[in-house]
């Protein structure tokens, strides 16, 4: 009788998931924040199809792949956020009634707004690092949707800094994560807490911890 075959392993996809979110918000949350001319915000699409939509889409797959529940319905969700995002921008956005648009755009973040809120509280039960992008991310969606709904520039700016800082804490995370991998040590800081202290590798949450 053979012996089975061990399976390959599946390296981490969370630091890729991570860092093409990171580099996406970044972006679009630079134009929010009116630092950029408003004239070139197509730049975003790109990045929103490949990086941050299909990048993420597929880090979501391969979570799904590693039985992390938690890192397979946000990076899979986020991943189509961003692809949603790029065919709303390109192909609806600008057949919508001037007076209304705002309306619809506003109702698109909305439901962006409640589905990271509960993978929010969801994110209690990973680390620090994670949590702080999740809380940070509730609150751009939160203030965006606001700022669509009341029709206020200055909220969107308020949103496109808070994005930014989202981004930034992306970054952070996935840069721990993929350092720490590859040092097979602890080298970042990735802050476990209280809710995940006992939550070991190989549960729900693995690729979240380092």
């Amino acid at each position: 009788m053979s012996s089975p075959v061990p399976e390959p392993a599946v390296a981490d996809p969370g630091p890729l998931g991570l860092a093409g979110f990171a580099a996406t918000t970044f972006v679009l949350s630079s134009f929010n924040a009116h630092l950029i001319d408003a004239d070139l915000l197509p730049v975003v699409l790109p990045l929103a199809l490949f990086y941050g939509g299909l990048v993420q889409l597929l880090a979501g797959m391969w979570e799904f792949r590693k039985g992390n529940t938690f890192g397979a319905t946000a990076f899979g969700s986020y991943g189509a956020f961003w692809l949603s995002y790029a065919a709303y921008v390109k192909f609806v956005v600008g057949d919508l009634p001037p007076d209304t648009a705002h309306q619809a755009t506003g109702l698109f973040l909305l439901i962006w707004a409640i589905f990271t809120v509960y993978m929010t509280v969801a994110a209690l039960r990973t680390n620090g690092a994670l949590l702080a992008v999740f809380v940070a991310l509730a609150a751009t969606f939160v203030v965006l949707t606001v700022a669509e709904f009341a029709e206020s520039t200055t909220a969107t700016k308020a949103g496109g800094w808070i994005g930014l800082l989202t981004a930034l804490l992306a970054w952070y995370a996935s840069f721990a994560v993929v350092t720490n991998s590859t040092w097979k040590r602890a080298v970042v800081p990735v802050f476990a807490g209280v809710a995940s202290a006992g939550a070991g590798r190989g549960g729900p949450v693995e690729g979240t911890h380092s």
